[in-house]
C-alpha cells in the first residue's frame, strides 16, 4: 500500500563559524540622556553579541555595564562602524522600533568605493535576499528578494589606484544592502570580505563604511533629532 503521509522535510541549520577577533577601540558616547543614547561604534565589533560564546564582545555588552536596561534599536554590521542608537528603558525602545520600521528614520554613510563612480548622484534599486548556500552572504533576487533602494552622491574622486568616496543614503535598512548596492554599482567597497574581490578586500584594512548622521523623533518629547559621528577615512 502506498504511503501519502507527507514526509517531514529536516533542514540543515545554518551554522556560523565566524569568530571575531578581538576588538580594543572604545565605544565612544555621542549623546546621553534619561531615554536614549548614541553612540559611536568602532569597525570590527558585534552590535549584539553572537551565541558563539568567544563572539561575546559587542557594543550592547559593553554598554549594560554602566547602563543595565539599554536595549539596541537597531544593528550596524560588524566592519561598518559610526553612529548606533540604544534605548534605556522598553517603551523608548517601542517608539524608536515604530519609527525604524516606518522608515521614518533618516540616515547617511560614508563610504569609499573601487573604481570612478561616472554618475554624479543617482538611485539604486535591488531586490535582496538570503542566500542559505553562502551564509552570511546575502544576494540579489528579483524573484523572492525585498525591495531594497539606495541612493548615493559622489563627495569626491581618489587616485592611485582610482576610487570614489560618496555618501550613502538608504531607504530601506535590508542586510549588508550599501554593501550589495555598491556590487551592483560595479564598484564594491573597499575593504569588504564578502562582496569584493582580492584586490579590492586588500586595498583597505577594515571596510569602509561608517554611519555618519542620522535624523530621529526622540522617544519621549518627540522633537527632532540629529546626531554625527565624523568619518575617520
Amino acid at each position: 500500500m502506498k504511503n501519502d503521509i507527507p514526509q517531514k522535510i529536516v533542514e540543515t541549520p545554518i551554522v556560523d563559524s565566524f569568530i571575531a577577533p578581538p576588538c580594543f577601540e572604545a565605544v565612544t558616547v555621542l549623546y546621553q540622556d534619561d531615554y536614549l543614547l548614541a553612540v559611536n561604534k568602532p569597525s570590527g565589533l558585534l552590535s549584539l553579541s553572537g551565541k558563539n560564546p568567544l563572539n561575546k564582545d559587542s557594543v550592547h555588552y559593553r554598554i549594560v555595564k554602566q547602563f543595565p536596561t539599554a536595549l539596541m534599536a537597531h544593528r550596524l554590521d560588524f566592519g561598518t562602524s559610526g553612529v548606533l542608537l540604544l534605548a534605556l528603558d522598553k517603551k523608548s525602545n517601542g517608539e524608536l522600533t515604530k519609527q525604524f520600521q516606518a522608515r521614518s528614520v533618516k540616515k547617511r554613510y560614508s563610504a569609499v568605493l573601487f573604481g570612478k563612480v561616472q554618475d554624479r548622484e543617482g538611485r539604486v534599486s535591488v531586490p535582496i535576499a538570503k542566500d542559505p548556500a553562502n551564509f552570511p552572504r546575502q544576494k540579489i533576487c528579483f524573484e523572492q528578494g525585498k525591495e531594497a533602494i539606495s541612493h548615493y552622491r559622489v563627495i569626491e574622486y581618489l587616485e592611485n589606484p582610482p576610487r570614489t568616496r560618496v555618501e550613502f543614503t538608504p531607504e530601506t535598512g535590508r542586510t549588508h544592502q550599501l554593501r550589495i548596492h555598491s556590487l551592483a554599482m560595479g564598484h564594491p567597497i573597499l575593504g569588504c570580505d564578502l562582496y569584493a574581490n582580492d584586490q579590492t578586500e586588500q586595498l583597505a584594512e577594515r571596510l569602509l563604511l561608517h554611519a555618519s548622521w542620522i535624523e530621529f523623533l526622540h522617544p519621549h518629547s518627540n522633537q527632532p533629532m540629529t546626531i554625527e559621528a565624523p568619518c575617520r577615512f
